[in-house]
């Protein structure tokens, strides 16, 4: 049954016992129900590659279409990516918030062939949601998190009206 860690508006959601059982979860390499800036997401460690596997099954998604990466901060980010003056601009003006960039992946990134669909670039957030990027700092790595819909299907915004799948995750 899929479950959610926490409302999205948590400003400081590291005080809640909750949240070390996300973080070893997403260590673990369980896939997560998250609130993010937007809608209901599945968050996994995006280095991991049977974890990132598990979130393409679960929505149905095809391998050809790669995932966000989700940071904490642009210097995370940096660590991922290769940031030009302009995307430097646009992170600056716009993160943290729902702004996706794509920018050339870093050799040394550890954000897997599969979340990235094979591509030399990667697609890059720092999320508004307190929860993402609090998980992505406790984690460690970055964070995949696609909504949390069949690949195809709209997203929903309402926790309460989301299908019940068989992805492990943590409280409702």
């Amino acid at each position: 049954m899929l479950r959610w860690l926490l409302p999205p508006d948590v400003s400081d959601p590291g005080d809640l016992p909750e949240f070390a059982q996300t973080v070893a979860a997403l260590k673990a390499g369980q896939l997560v129900g998250v609130p993010t800036e937007t809608v209901y997401g599945l968050a996994a460690d995006a280095s991991n590659p049977a974890a990132c596997a598990a979130i393409f099954a679960a929505k149905g998604r095809p391998h050809f279409n790669p995932l966000i990466a989700h940071v904490e901060n642009l210097k995370a980010a940096e660590r991922h990516a290769v940031f030009d003056a302009r995307a430097l601009a646009l992170a600056s003006a716009f993160w943290p918030g729902a702004l996706t960039l794509v920018l050339p992946k870093r050799a040394d990134s550890p954000v897997c062939d599969l979340a990235t669909a094979g591509l030399d670039s990667i697609a890059l957030r720092v999320p508004a949601a307190p929860v993402m990027r609090a998980l992505a700092r406790a984690v460690g790595a970055p964070l995949a998190a696609p909504s949390a819909n069949r690949s195809g299907a709209f997203p929903e915004r309402r926790r309460m009206r989301l299908p019940t799948t068989s992805v492990p995750c943590l409280r409702c």
